[in-house]
């Protein structure tokens, strides 16, 4: 097979997914929506003024989106480990640095045009050296530095009700100067990000000034990145559950796998790995007393459950020229008789990879080990997807295929 190249807007794909990790954010420090852009923003304009521009800002920029991209890796394994943490405090005081270790080699996965080592492991580092990891500023790099003074500036200005925010944010740095921020960054922030722009935070216009400083370029990208960044997102989603630890994985490898065994060329081998990714992001936006119930859902919980797949439909509606992509990981859960969710398709309007993305998603989680059930062998899992061929749920021919595709593995 020969492999092609696939374009992505990276940027916009990571700005995607910070709405995802905002609400995770949201339930421990109390963080509002968009704050990864927000920290994005402040964090740009702020680098401009040091005159960093082209690929380094997109750079910066990226990484801001992203800088707790390994909160829920974070609180799963140390949850697991330690059960009696209190997360939402551990957290917020900064009395553990393991967020930042994961963060840091998560991030490795995205293809980045500069060097931006040690800019997510230092995030949280203060210029007097009484940070995570002790590091004093001259020792932090500038993006760390960035990124840790505008996280803290977003936090605290949507804190506050006053009308004088902006006033308080100034007095605030000029106080915890060379303490927690330094000099350099602080100058940065007071002179290249104004009163004006920092009260646009406040009703979303900022985000259009954000595009319009980082453009949302599409890049090439070959199989093996693709495929980095594809997982690094799906790691994301799968650590936010311990009952789905790998189903996002195990979706895309295993639409990969079957588009490639029915004659799909490489780019769409490649779109069919990145919607399996991708299909369950829309998880990060329901709560984990849903996810991880092991007993049958009340009707609002099932409803709140079902939101999932909208809401992969609306983060991915972020990425530019993504439409195919998101269409094929947000219509998992549709079925051929108008019965499915979240928009109810038909027969019709379901296209060939929808279908498939739908009995893979199934055919995986019959398959795999959850906590509260053994996983299901692939004969009994193919008479399931036969069951549900003939009252009309999903394609009979695709579960046909899977049954012959899959037989060997």
């Amino acid at each position: 097979m020969r492999v092609e190249q696939l374009s992505i807007d990276i940027v916009g794909l990571a700005g995607a997914c910070s709405y995802a990790l905002d609400c995770i954010e949201a339930e421990l420090v109390n963080v509002k929506n968009k704050h990864g852009k927000r920290v994005a923003y402040i964090s740009v304009c702020m680098a401009k003024y040091c005159a960093i521009q082209g690929d380094a800002l997109q750079d910066l920029a990226i990484c801001a989106l992203l800088h707790d991209n390994a909160l829920t890796q974070y609180i799963s394994e140390e949850v697991q480990k330690y059960p009696d943490t209190d997360i939402k405090n551990d957290l917020s005081e900064n009395k553990t640095n393991m967020h930042c270790v994961y963060g840091e080699k998560n991030i490795t996965k995205i293809p980045f045009k500069t060097d931006i080592s040690n800019v997510i492991l230092y995030h949280h580092e203060h210029a007097d050296g009484t940070g995570p990891f002790r590091k004093k500023w001259h020792e932090i790099p500038l993006f760390s530095r960035i990124i840790h003074l505008a996280d803290i500036v977003d936090i605290i200005g949507n804190s506050i009700e006053s009308d004088d925010r902006w006033n308080f944010i100034c007095q605030y740095l000029s106080k915890n100067k060379d303490r927690l921020f330094d000099s350099e960054c602080v100058n940065a922030f007071l002179k290249g990000f104004a009163k004006e722009s920092f009260m646009c935070l406040r009703d979303d216009s900022f985000e259009s000034k954000l595009w319009e400083i980082i453009p949302r370029e599409k890049q090439f990208f070959d199989w093996e990145t693709c495929k980095n960044v594809a997982d690094f997102f799906a790691k994301i989603v799968d650590y936010k559950s311990s009952f789905t630890s790998r189903h996002s994985i195990g979706v895309a490898e295993k639409a990969a796998f079957f588009a490639q065994y029915i004659g799909y060329d490489s780019i769409n081998v490649q779109k069919m790995y990145l919607a399996g990714a991708l299909h369950d992001i829309g998880k990060m936006a329901v709560g984990n007393e849903i996810l991880e119930k092991p007993d049958k859902l009340t009707d609002d919980e099932f409803s709140k459950m079902k939101n999932h797949a909208g809401y992969t439909y609306l983060i991915l509606s972020e990425v530019n020229d993504f439409e195919e992509i998101r269409d094929w990981a947000a219509f998992h859960h549709e079925k051929l008789n108008g019965k499915g969710y979240p928009f109810g398709k038909t027969a019709a309007e379901l296209n060939e990879p929808e279908r498939i993305m739908a009995c893979i998603d199934i055919y995986q989680a019959l398959t795999e080990d959850r906590p509260y059930k053994k996983g299901l062998s692939h004969e009994k899992t193919c008479e399931m997807l036969d069951d549900m061929a003939q009252k009309g749920f999903v394609d009979s021919d695709i579960s046909k295929k899977i049954r012959e595709c899959f037989g060997g593995i």
